[in-house]
């Protein structure tokens, strides 16, 4: 192929790959892209896999993540041209990562030979992955083995997390681009590897890491549907806290009703008494305990937090601990201060909640909590377990609109679900709300963009998944020797040693 085809190829891959993610489930295409991408790097210069990299980035994070522009513009406020010139920064940025992966492995390896896909390729694309997943506080979207969620590769997700089904998702992209180059060794070789890695996760998901731990639970999911752009309006308040507290009675008894996140649009200080008293009411005379999304403001810090509270028999309180950079605070505030100017967001100044939050207590049980995007971090959902038996999510994704961030986004939820094998219930103002059981299947799920109260049957467990006893450093630190030896193998030359 051309130099330039090659470049355009990279580019059209990269855009390829959103495609393989919810709500388009085009799954093969999270290995093709990667394969493609893979074959031409085969032989290009640094420079040249570095702008191939750059191009599949673009492609991939412009498609992948173009609902940045709809929460800056549309509901951020920002104008349409200066929205794009911010989101366009946004995606150059991430796109260094496959930029300085492709500089990377042709800088080390100026000579690739037939394993080089499946030796250094895949092990690179997984740990600058996770790489991704932390630096700058991280952003752990488009992961390849969130695509995989409902393959035989979502087996190994109870054993080594998502990295783990990123890496035999993206050992499979290798594996076909390797039988590319050369097709002389593909039944012989890369087709039984290929088969192997499909199979083996089929196996290794027949394992049961946790069991059922008491009675099944009626859980209702509450939906309030309510605008961004009326919710924060002093108005608006009285209107929608009766409509919780109205769709709360009215649906059927349940163990557990949880509401979104921040879902009376007031701190927890000015909420009228008597609000709070009825719902404790309730939740005595009907065994009903509520998990809320609310806002919290410290009297003596004058700090605010993104927080849920239970009305329960056991109260308490869990604290958002990883907040979204500017949309609840901002970093690196000089360098930012003109893009916080320009976003126009309520509740904008909250605090991180402390790192070691025991879990909630209500209907029973034990609750892994996280608020908004914190359950696309799967090393900080863990930290709940082994002692939860139950996840909950709380969300507020009026903010990205009608576009495709809200179905990432259960796939996600549904990730964590198969990882830890614990139930996660995700309760979101606009929708998709969702009831998944541990295996990651999706029970009930509500419809987006109406006023619906959720009810499902789910079953909490308890049990610790390989996953929730180690982590991601398994997989991390497996992909780190496979690189040394692969550095080792193609620098080292060991001298035979002579007989005498």
């Amino acid at each position: 192929m051309p130099p330039a085809w090659a470049d355009v190829a990279a580019g059209v891959a990269g855009l390829l790959l959103p495609l393989a993610f919810s709500p388009f489930d085009l799954v093969p295409l999270a290995i093709l892209s990667p394969a493609l991408l893979f074959a031409s790097w085969h032989g290009a210069s640094p420079g040249r896999a570095a702008f191939r990299g750059f191009l599949f980035g673009l492609g991939m994070f412009g498609v992948g993540v173009s609902w940045v522009y709809v929460s800056m513009h549309l509901y951020g406020n920002m104008p349409a041209a200066l929205a794009g010139f911010a989101v366009f920064l946004f995606v150059a940025g991430l796109s260094l990562y496959p930029a300085l992966l492709g500089w990377l492995q042709a800088r080390l390896f100026p000579k690739p030979g037939p394993w080089h896909p499946l030796s250094v390729l895949a092990s690179l694309w997984v740990l600058f992955e996770w790489m991704r997943g932390w630096f700058l506080t991280g952003f752990p979207w488009l992961h390849l083995g969130y695509s995989q969620i409902a393959t035989p590769l979502s087996g190994y997700a109870p054993w080594f997390g998502v990295y783990g089904v990123s890496y035999f998702c993206a050992i499979s992209a290798g594996l076909l681009a390797a039988g590319v180059r050369t097709p002389e060794k593909v039944l012989k070789i890369f087709l039984p590897l290929l088969i192997l890695v499909w199979v083996a996760g089929w196996a290794a998901g027949r394992f049961e890491w946790v069991a059922p731990l008491d009675k099944p639970l009626q859980v209702t999911l509450i939906q309030g549907n309510v605008p961004l752009e009326s919710k924060w309006q002093p108005a608006a308040r009285r209107v929608i806290m009766d409509r919780y507290a109205s769709l709360s009675t009215q649906a059927p008894r349940s163990d557990l009703i949880v509401w979104p996140e921040s879902a009376i649009p007031v701190t927890r200080e000015e909420i009228d008494p008597g609000y709070l008293e009825n719902l404790q009411r309730l939740s005595r005379t009907a065994s009903t305990d509520f998990l809320m999304g609310i806002v919290e403001r410290d009297k003596n810090t004058r700090r605010y937090y993104n927080s849920v509270i239970s009305v329960s028999p056991q109260p308490g309180t869990y604290r958002k601990q990883h907040l979204v950079p500017f949309g609840e605070y901002s970093p690196l505030d000089p360098l930012f201060r003109w893009l916080m100017r320009n976003l126009q967001i309520p509740m904008s100044d909250f605090s991180a909640g402390p790192a070691d939050q025991p879990p909630l207590v209500a209907a029973g049980q034990k609750i892994g909590v996280s608020v908004c995007y914190e359950d696309a971090f799967g090393e900080e959902v863990i930290r709940a377990l082994p002692q939860a038996s139950l996840l909950v999510n709380v969300s507020e994704d009026a903010w990205f609109g009608n576009s495709i961030a809200p179905h990432q986004r259960l796939q996600m939820a549904r990730m964590r679900a198969l990882e830890t094998g614990r139930p996660m219930l995700r309760a979101a103002n606009t929708g998709p709300s969702a009831v998944i059981d541990h295996r990651g299947e999706v029970v009930a799920h509500s419809p987006q963009f109406q006023v619906h109260a959720l009810t499902a049957t789910v079953q909490p467990m308890h049990g610790v998944t390989p996953y929730v006893r180690f982590g991601n450093w398994p997989v991390v630190l497996f992909l780190v020797l496979m690189l040394v030896g692969a550095v080792l193998g193609a620098y080292v030359h060991i001298r035979p040693i002579k007989m005498r």
